[in-house]
Parts: structure tokens; C-alpha cells; sequence
């Protein structure tokens, strides 16, 4: 009988944040800093389809709105959660939350608010090393997760950008 042979070492490495990032717009601009400056040295290349891909890319992502309804004590009496693929529907769909009157009543809330602390956000980059290979840096708004990598050099990289960005410790 064959025996299974190990071909790679994929390993995932991850940073918990001490803060978690403020909001949804300072989440949006580190993770496009990291695609416009691309400061993991990684490198463009022609997909099996033969067209470009660029070095860096927004593999997935989704954010999470979440929106209290309070009674007329401040007491929460209901919340919704609503995970939106983009940041435009993710303030879209509960800005419509927020003002839908008929909902309101529904709850019997005599006030809505946003949870801003309790949202959440989530961004997947795709990143292609020059050696060839793929790998993931995850960000979320209490971490950064490195996954898929097998050179240490990768994690390396990672860990020198974000020692340099307040944001990340």
C-alpha cells in the first residue's frame, strides 16, 4: 500500500490587534494601502486564462452592520446584524435600519442605534510572492492573519510592515 507523501508546508500565522480598528473607513484604507503600496514585494503574473493578475487582490470581504433597538429606558430590546458584501451596502443597509419607522415599531423601540463596536469587518487579500507562490493576509478589526505562506521570508515581510503601522499593534 502507497503512503501519503507531504509536497508543501502551508502555515498561518496571526497578530492580535491590543485595539481594534476604530471604523469602517480606517479598515478601508489600510487594507487599499497594502494593494497601492504593495509593501510585501509581491509580483504580477498571467492567470491560467491568460489574462493579468495583479499582485495584489481583494480575494473576499464582508462587513457586518449592527443596529439596537432600545426601549424608552435606554434598555436594548432587539438587535439586527446585517453582513454586506461591500462597505456601500454595509452603510446602506443599515442607514435603511436605521430609518425604517415600520421595523421600529415591529421592535417596540423607542430608539435605534448603530453598534459601532460591535460590527465587524473582514478583508482577504490574495498575494502572490515572486517565488510563485500564493498567500493570504486576512484582515479583520481585531487581527491580521497570514495563511497559505510557506517561506518564512513571507511571514517576515508581513511582520515588518505591520511593526510600522500604529494601527497594528
Amino acid at each position: 500500500m502507497a503512503d501519503f507523501v507531504q509536497k508543501t508546508v502551508n502555515k498561518t500565522a496571526v497578530r492580535d490587534l491590543s485595539v481594534p480598528i476604530a471604523d469602517v473607513t480606517s479598515f478601508n484604507n489600510l487594507v487599499q494601502s497594502v494593494i497601492d503600496d504593495n509593501p510585501f514585494g509581491c509580483v504580477g503574473y498571467t492567470g491560467s486564462d491568460g489574462q493579468p493578475v495583479a499582485a495584489i487582490v481583494r480575494n473576499r470581504e464582508h462587513y457586518t452592520a449592527k443596529v439596537n433597538f432600545l426601549d424608552g429606558e435606554g434598555k436594548r430590546v432587539g438587535t439586527v446584524s446585517l453582513q454586506s458584501p461591500t462597505i456601500a451596502a454595509f452603510e446602506a443597509t443599515a442607514a435603511e435600519v436605521l430609518d425604517n419607522a415600520a421595523l421600529k415599531s415591529a421592535m417596540g423601540a423607542a430608539d435605534v442605534l448603530r453598534n459601532a463596536p460591535g460590527e465587524t469587518y473582514y478583508a482577504q487579500l490574495k498575494c502572490h510572492d515572486p517565488s510563485g507562490d500564493d498567500y493570504y493576509v486576512t484582515f479583520t478589526r481585531k487581527s491580521v492573519r497570514i495563511s497559505s505562506y510557506q517561506d518564512d521570508t513571507i511571514r517576515n515581510a508581513v511582520e515588518t510592515w505591520a511593526d510600522a503601522v500604529a494601527s497594528l499593534d
